[in-house]
């Protein structure tokens, strides 16, 4: 493919105009808006995919990009563009994308075409957040994509879906605010609203460590992180399981990727400083949200807590670095824990994904989330339980699995900076085994628990493709995390360098 092509811009728009144009088909050919958003969900996804093979491992420079005057009174840029962070990001973006508008074909029998073109056009917008690197064009993104997401649980959630829908944008929102305001704050200092301008520019402790809480409120609300958490068992509960899936796979990401965008490269000695704060919230939320899940009776509330546990790895992983730094002296071999943090990041895409899709399969035929309600399912859906079974083992970290290697990965880094810090974070190959097979052995396995489970069907031929395609992203992952490593490699030591190199 001609990489001249304005590749980016066309991954960003083509869902977005593909999801008015399945707004004009309507509700009244569902079959054609069905139609119309898979195939404009796969061209997305073929389009990206020469962001991969495109890709130059061996820079950290931002490629693909694309820069025109927006706004020219404040200097405000249409900028994109990709680094070994973003790039994948938007892959997993694109791969989920395709999985929820199969799973929800038959599924969404109200307002069809408005629920398809819900998710085109939040993929659009979720894919310029990781892709922009003007500041308010981030930010344009980063709230834009909160509108979709609130008419999907306002319009197509539980019974419990407003008082669900505006917590979550209350939370969100109220968050974003304050990065705007130090956006703003950035744009007077460097008289430029571009990210990288963002990187170098001059800061003292006192300023970084203002911005870095205002990055906070709006980063560790979207991770979530403790105690900012509450918003997201609710926001799950409600969601259909189209939402719930893009909520747990990607715009939890957004946060992650937030971080390592903003905070640690603009605010490293806030970073620094503060490092314990961000460490002790992950902690908890590793321990303590554990805890939390194992007593969970609604299964889309058990796998939502433990998506807000695994997330803790994620950034417990990302500030870590900074104590390894300091032990060692030198960034070499300092990386591991931002490496870490990143598969666990796609990791965690793909698993809570397929988890909820699980859920979403047994939801579809008997109408309830309740773990007792269920028992013996793989007596009457082998297939189904042996990938509910597979996803729910790399959910607790099992070997050979993607859930492995993330978690592997940050609490070996978690020993390079502390001893205590590695036995609080392994305490969730103890924790996510209590909660996921335990889960497992009241649903899946046993006798047959009533005459609803034993009228049970197995997968239909789409269901067994979503899921085989997801089982396939574990294995693989888990089995040769390579290609991930080596796109993120570079991208990975040029953050390093802003770690580890004081700005005062």
């Amino acid at each position: 493919m001609p990489f001249d092509l304005p590749l980016l811009s066309l991954l960003i728009w083509l869902p977005i105009l593909g999801g008015f144009a399945t707004l004009l088909v309507g509700d009244k050919e569902p079959w054609g808006a069905r139609t119309v958003a898979l195939l404009v969900s796969l061209a997305t996804f073929l389009l990206s995919i020469p962001l991969y093979t495109g890709f130059d491992v061996s820079t950290a420079d931002m490629q693909f990009s694309e820069e025109t005057l927006w706004i020219d009174t404040f200097s405000i840029y249409y900028h994109l563009g990709v680094d070994g962070i973003s790039m994948p990001l938007i892959l997993l973006t694109t791969f989920t994308t395709v999985l929820v508008v199969l799973a929800g074909w038959e599924v969404i029998q109200k307002k069809t075409a408005q629920y398809m073109a819900a998710f085109l056009i939040m993929e659009g917008l979720m894919i310029g957040v990781f892709a922009a690197l003007d500041a308010i064009l981030f930010y344009v993104f980063w709230e834009g994509m909160l509108i979709p997401m609130f008419l999907i649980i306002g319009v197509w959630g539980g019974p419990k879906r407003v008082y669900a829908t505006l917590k979550f944008f209350l939370y969100t929102f109220f968050g974003s605010v304050f990065m705007l305001v130090a956006l703003i704050y950035m744009y007077y200092q460097s008289d430029s609203f571009a990210i990288l301008d963002f990187h170098v520019l001059k800061l003292s402790l006192t300023e970084q460590i203002f911005i870095f809480i205002a990055f906070l409120m709006a980063f560790a609300v979207k991770v979530p992180m403790w105690p900012v958490h509450t918003w997201l068992p609710d926001a799950h509960v409600e969601a259909p399981t189209g939402g719930s899936v893009i909520l747990a796979a990607i715009m939890l990401k957004i946060g992650g990727y937030g971080f390592l965008r903003f905070s640690l490269p603009i605010t490293p000695d806030a970073s620094h400083e503060l490092d314990w704060l961000i460490i002790g919230m992950s902690l908890i939320a590793i321990v303590y949200i554990g805890f939390v899940a194992v007593v969970q009776e609604d299964m889309k509330k058990l796998i939502a807590y433990s998506s807000i546990a695994h997330m803790g790895f994620v950034t417990l992983g990302f500030f870590i670095t900074f104590i390894i730094v300091e032990n060692t002296g030198s960034i070499q071999g300092s990386a591991l824990g931002l490496e870490g943090g990143m598969v666990q990041m796609i990791s965690h895409g793909f698993i809570s994904g397929a988890l909820f899709l699980c859920v979403g399969v047994l939801y579809d035929r008997m109408h309830s989330r309740q773990i007792a309600d269920y028992g013996g399912v793989v007596n009457t859906m082998p297939v189904f339980g042996a990938f509910m079974v597979l996803f729910a083992m790399a959910n607790s970290g099992l070997p050979g699995t993607s859930g492995f290697v993330g978690e592997f990965m940050v609490i070996l880094a978690s020993f390079k900076a502390n001893f205590w810090f590695a036995f609080l974070a392994a305490t969730t190959l103890i924790l996510g085994a209590a909660y996921s097979l335990w889960l497992v052995k009241r649903v899946v396995f046993g006798p047959v628990a009533n005459d609803k489970v034993a009228k049970l069907e197995d997968l239909n031929r789409r269901e067994f493709i979503i899921m085989t395609v997801l089982a396939a992203a574990v294995l693989i992952l888990g089995l040769y995390p390579a290609p991930l490593f080596e796109v993120m490699h570079a991208s990975i030591d040029n953050l390093l360098q802003h770690v580890s190199v004081s700005k005062l």
